[in-house]
């Protein structure tokens, strides 16, 4: 239904624009080069507004919907400005285009609150046991509390899988969330009874489970073999993002230039110091360049403190910095980067040396992360924040590694856009958080212990 109605909502846009603007004397003139327009503009905006996610809305905030449909016409009305630029048979009026593209996005927003209203209607709220270490469930539960839109609501926890009736309390619920660390053979007997019982079953992946999900289909003599993959990209793969990066670093380092002229001249006036900051940071097979970025933190920020990752309110940025941070303006020289090679627009962030050495002694797969050329954007950005875990990032990570191709790529860049307008993006770690309490959820204290 939301598919028909954006077909409908935008060939209507685009009609009443240009009787708006010429009072159809124009389009009745040259019916068969505006209705390839049409056509064109109807296709580009139905697949930008899938690559955003606006077909699968009813977990969604419905600020996050308003945002996410802007992007995907703004992305369309740039789009299509282009090709008219490169094909003259595509050449038509801005004025006809720019009113049309405001005049759908007024229409696919109304059109969207009204299908999430239907869907929030329609789904009630759903009570939810999570399975794993009081570690893991606290993390789990931080995020749900958060994210009220889902309609999940905590009901129990299963940390003793096996001193505990963990079926008899699934009974209870209609969602049960595996953590990580929950051992192998209790999440597919847990997985087993979900779909058995008519449960939905979240499975929260480790780095075993990523290099489980792309396997191929082997076999010795009539032994079925699962072969994972080696999370290392084709050479065919490379060369074509490294072209992709040549072609869009050279254009983006064109248009971001009068934005970097006018970020270098506000650090030197707000703040006077250097314009740029450069650092160490660990690239494609472990090997160190130097990357740069607009300065957003106190000159000698870590003079006294030694590395440490951004916090919530961090005293070390300055009040420009904020800002810069805020719309990723502090990004733009590494475009540079891009250019030279060291990074690619699309990849797992650098990260410093000392940290890739800590974060590696902690989870030794993360050094699959450098599998890959860094990049200034990637799936743990657009899925993640700054305030995301480590681990949580590097499930990111390697599943964009996995899944490495020009598409994925262009699809991380389209959603890229999104983010730069979500202020949560943009969070530092969290210092302080709501404590779960733990015995008031467990299954155990509820009645479900295993009578031996």
């Amino acid at each position: 239904m939301l598919w028909i109605g954006d077909i409908l909502l935008i060939a209507l846009a685009y009609i009443v624009a240009n009787n708006i603007i010429t009072d159809g004397e124009f389009l009745r003139g040259n019916i068969y080069p505006y209705s390839g327009v049409m056509s064109l503009l109807v296709v580009l905006t139905i697949l930008l507004l899938n690559v955003n996610g606006l077909y699968s809305i009813e977990h969604k905030r419905f600020a996050e919907i308003m945002l996410s449909t802007v992007v995907a016409n703004l992305c369309s009305f740039v789009l299509i400005l282009s090709l008219g630029f490169f094909i003259q048979e595509l050449s038509y009026s801005v004025g006809i285009l720019g009113m049309g593209i405001i005049l759908q996005t007024v229409l696919l927003i109304v059109w969207r609150y009204l299908g999430w209203w239907v869907e929030q209607e329609i789904h009630q709220r759903r009570n939810v046991m999570l399975m794993g270490s009081q570690e893991e469930c606290d993390h789990v539960y931080q995020r749900l509390r958060k994210q009220p839109q889902l309609n999940l609501k905590l009901k129990y926890i299963c940390t003793d899988i096996e001193q505990s009736e963990w079926q008899k309390a699934a009974d209870d619920v209609e969602v049960v969330i595996l953590c990580p660390e929950l051992r192998h053979r209790y999440k597919v007997a847990v997985i087993n009874y979900c779909h058995q019982n008519g449960k939905e079953a979240l499975l929260i992946p480790n780095t075993y489970e990523i290099f489980c999900a792309g396997v191929e289909l082997d076999k010795i003599d009539d032994i079925p073999v699962f072969r994972p993959q080696s999370l290392v990209p084709s050479l065919e793969t490379r060369i074509m993002k490294r072209l992709l990066d040549i072609v869009v670093s050279g254009i983006g380092f064109i248009c971001a230039l009068p934005f970097m002229v006018v970020t270098a001249i506000a650090i030197k006036i707000f703040d006077p110091g250097p314009m740029l900051y450069s650092q160490i940071r660990t690239g494609r097979d472990g090997k160190e360049f130097r990357v740069y970025k607009f300065r957003t933190m106190k000159v000698d920020a870590e003079k006294y403190t030694g590395p440490m990752l951004a916090q919530e309110n961090d005293p070390r940025i300055t009040r420009l910095g904020k800002f810069l941070r805020a719309v990723r303006l502090d990004e733009l020289p590494q475009i540079w980067n891009v250019v030279i090679g060291d990074m690619s627009i699309v990849g797992p962030r650098p990260e410093r040396p000392f940290f890739v050495e800590q974060f590696t002694k902690e989870t030794p797969e993360y050094a699959y992360r450098h599998n890959v050329k860094p990049g200034i954007t990637g799936m743990a950005q657009v899925y993640g924040k700054y305030n995301t875990t480590a681990f949580d990032k590097l499930v990111y990570d390697l599943t964009y590694i996995e899944r490495c191709n020009i598409l994925t790529d262009f699809v991380i860049m389209i959603q890229t856009v999104k983010v730069l307008f979500t202020k949560s993006a943009t969070e530092g770690m969290r210092g302080r958080q709501v404590s779960l309490d733990v015995d008031e959820y467990d299954i155990i204290n509820n009645g479900y212990k295993e009578i031996k």
